[in-house]
């Protein structure tokens, strides 16, 4: 899935920087898988600490076997488990570069990235996840990541927007993707992905596993139909690249829900992702923020939705260890959604903000203007996606 998230961000982005995207997608991914299997798996899903963090007893594995966890994974081996997870702590970072395309220093962003992954993204995982962890022990439903990976980072990538600034020279609202079918291609590997990511959260093949791929597809191809006639509906074209981030708002605002809702439920939800996401970019664009490929919209807002979305719409019937949600008479799960929305929202935007206001005031975080006027392939990396030759 992160490799299709460079594929993704690389079609929207100029041909200049498709390098650049595809760099920080492959180095993510091996830079966290690193961090994760030394630390990172213990900070989250680690002994206890007060509700805050899991303890280092699980330093570099150590315990951490192949029989399986009672606490987590009744169902597969230990390290099969952490494996698995480890793949939501590699792709929320990489959502967040779509935020600053073009425009940080590659240091900065390795720091960054790590930073953000041991100091916010650690911690609300244990929050959320973590046994004992205290978000979970009120009872907040998060089947696959909808406040741990996409409202953490959609709000990390508004307050990344914020501190590295707008692009040089470029309207806001200006997206140019210079390559339409690999935004496509990208779209739909995330979306075959996210049936691992989301069914695979059930930890065993199952029946509970078939619904949560079953309402993952159903959410995203309504939330794809949504934005699509919405703006086909403003603008009188119908946009591939809309209807594109439409199913990736579908596929995220599923993505809490899918191990306690119904069909009709994924249907409203994804109805509601494809509404909310494509109001949100145009909300962006009318504030001035340079969001530039709208993760703030898309997965911050898309989850915000799907999180309170599970409130209202879970049910004891697709899933007993879960819990009702408004509509089935538990007004309180609502309360407790919010609870995690708003504690997800402001944590990770402080974090985030403060993170980066660090690293600008002692490494800088911004490339000089002439590198950027260049794009980040050549100056950064030395190479280009396409031959001088190639146009587009």
């Amino acid at each position: 899935m992160t490799p299709a998230v460079g594929f993704f961000y690389g079609g929207m982005s100029g041909r200049k920087n498709v390098v650049s995207v595809l760099m920080q997608s492959l180095v993510i991914l091996c830079l966290v898988t690193v961090q994760w299997v030394t630390i990172g798996y213990s900070l989250a899903f680690g002994p206890d600490v007060g509700g805050i963090i899991g303890s280092l007893q699980w330093f570099g594995l150590s315990g951490v076997g192949f029989q399986p966890e009672p606490a987590y994974a009744a169902t597969v081996p230990h390290q099969a488990f952490m494996l698995f997870q480890a793949m939501f702590a590699v792709i929320a970072p990489a959502l967040i570069i779509g935020s600053f395309v073009g425009r940080i220093r590659f240091g900065a962003f390795v720091i960054f990235t790590l930073l953000w992954t041991t100091f916010v993204y650690d911690p609300l995982a244990h929050w959320v996840w973590g046994n004992g962890g205290w978000l979970r022990s009120l009872g907040a439903l998060d089947f696959a990541g909808g406040t741990v990976v996409h409202i953490s980072a959609g709000l990390s990538a508004l307050a990344a927007a914020m501190v590295v600034g707008k692009r040089s020279g470029v309207k806001i609202g200006d997206v140019s993707p210079h390559n339409v079918p690999m935004i496509l291609l990208g779209a739909a590997l995330l979306w075959f992905g996210w049936f691992g990511f989301n069914g695979g959260s059930a930890l065993a093949a199952n029946g509970l596993a078939v619904n949560a791929v079953v309402v993952t597809t159903a959410s995203a191809a309504t939330a794809a139909l949504a934005s699509t006639g919405i703006g086909w509906a403003r603008t009188g074209k119908t946009d591939l690249l809309s209807g594109a981030t439409g199913a990736v708002a579908g596929l995220v605002a599923i993505t809490p829900a899918s191990g306690f809702v119904n069909v009709p439920a994924a249907l409203a939800i994804g109805l509601g992702a494809g509404a909310v996401c494509h109001f949100a970019i145009a909300a962006r664009i009318k504030m001035g923020l340079d969001d530039t490929l709208d993760v703030w919209a898309c997965h911050g807002m898309g989850g915000i939705w799907g999180a309170l979305a599970t409130g209202l719409l879970a049910s004891k019937a697709v899933n007993p260890a879960g819990a009702d949600g408004a509509l089935f008479g538990n007004l309180a799960q609502l309360g407790v959604q919010s609870l995690a929305v708003i504690v997800t929202c402001a944590f990770s935007f402080g974090a985030t903000f403060g993170i980066l206001k660090l690293l600008d005031a002692t490494i800088g975080l911004r490339v000089a203007r002439q590198e950027e006027s260049v794009g980040l392939d050549i100056m950064h990396h030395g190479t280009e996606a396409y031959g001088p030759h190639v146009q587009g």
